[in-house]
């Protein structure tokens, strides 16, 4: 067997996150700036400084409508989307060790978009929630999808090892998966509504959507953090974890709970968003190595910085057209990943 090799292109973890930083401030700036009206980046600067410190210099009122009210929030929004799928995507895999793990491994996301259809299916829409209801019954029903999955993998096996969740959760996928295709082929008028929907974008999605998304993101991202240790045990497999003394059956729901409740808040608010938990982690662990201490918080922010870069893309390549993010995020993130395996393989690192 030929010994896997850990060198990796950025040694120094100081220099890693100054580029990421780098890299998502620079997405910020650009994905505010770029559109119909390009925007300076003084201009961006003055008005975020005068909304959130109220100093900087007040810009006209259109200016700072289009900054603040429209180009920032879904830049903002689109951020913490590839942060959450990223550093779940990071965690599972270094959970299942699994290369091809992602957020969606679990039917987590087949879940959520089992609850956003119903809504568009039904016309739901619960009085207190008005046009809440959607995201709120999708983060409800991704929630619900990964106890389900967790519950029949303890009745299979009472240990729940990871190949028996990771085939429970592709069970639960296919049927939901099922169940979302027969809605479809059922569905009227309401079909291009659902197939942009399940394509993923973050438009016309504003400060309310990301009040919603960022307790989840805030508490399912520490949480994870707060357990890379443990990640870093267990990629080296449960009995070994066992011996240092990990409680793995506790640390492991932790861990999956937690990726999972980012995965559903982030398809709630802005519909199936492929290849970001897949490519992200693989990239960065190329950068900086395996050590979830580190490998967690740069997916997050690298994540963060290549889905807005995406979101950009998708609204400026055919403009005035706009296309769903989740072809984006696919055509890019194939070819990329098809390179890192491809690399691996040539220096043995692909089982």
């Amino acid at each position: 067997m030929r010994k896997r090799s850990t060198q990796t292109f950025l040694p120094n973890k100081k220099t890693a996150y100054a580029f990421a930083l780098l890299f998502l401030i620079a997405a910020i700036f650009i994905g505010t700036a770029v559109g119909t009206i390009h925007v300076p980046f003084r201009h961006i600067a003055a008005i975020l400084a005068h909304h959130l410190f109220g100093t900087g210099l007040s810009m006209d009122a259109s200016i700072d409508n289009i900054v603040w009210k429209i180009r920032f929030p879904r830049v903002v929004l689109a951020g913490l989307i590839g942060a959450s799928l990223a550093i779940a995507g990071a965690a599972f895999q270094g959970l299942l060790r699994n290369p091809l793990a992602d957020p969606y491994t679990l039917g987590v996301s087949s879940g959520a978009s089992v609850g956003a259809v119903l809504v568009l299916f039904f016309h739901v829409s619960i009085p207190f929630l008005g046009g809440f209801t959607l995201p709120v019954v999708s983060v409800a029903a991704a929630i619900l999808t990964i106890f389900c999955v967790l519950l029949f993998a303890q009745t299979i096996e009472r240990s729940m090892k990871l190949e028996t969740i990771i085939l429970t959760g592709i069970i639960f996928s296919s049927f939901l998966g099922s169940f979302i295709s027969l809605m479809i082929a059922l569905t009227g008028e309401e079909l291009r509504q659902i197939i942009n929907w399940l394509l993923g974008s973050v438009s016309m999605r504003g400060w309310p959507y990301v009040q919603l998304m960022t307790p989840f993101f805030i508490g399912g991202a520490l949480l994870l953090m707060y357990m890379a240790p443990e990640l870093n045990a267990m990629s080296f497999g449960e009995e070994k974890a066992k011996y240092l003394g990990v409680n793995v059956q506790r640390k492991k729901m932790m861990v999956l709970i937690a990726g999972s409740v980012l995965t559903g808040a982030a398809v709630a608010v802005s519909g199936t968003i492929g290849f970001v938990g897949l490519v992200v982690p693989h990239f960065v662990r190329i950068l900086i190595g395996p050590d979830h201490r580190h490998l967690l918080p740069l997916s997050m922010i690298t994540g963060a910085g290549f889905l807005i870069m995406a979101d950009l893309t998708a609204r400026t390549i055919i403009s005035p057209t706009e296309l769903p993010i989740g072809v984006i995020t696919s055509l890019v993130g194939a070819p990329i990943f098809a390179l890192i395996l491809l690399n691996k393989k040539r220096k043995g690192g692909v089982a």
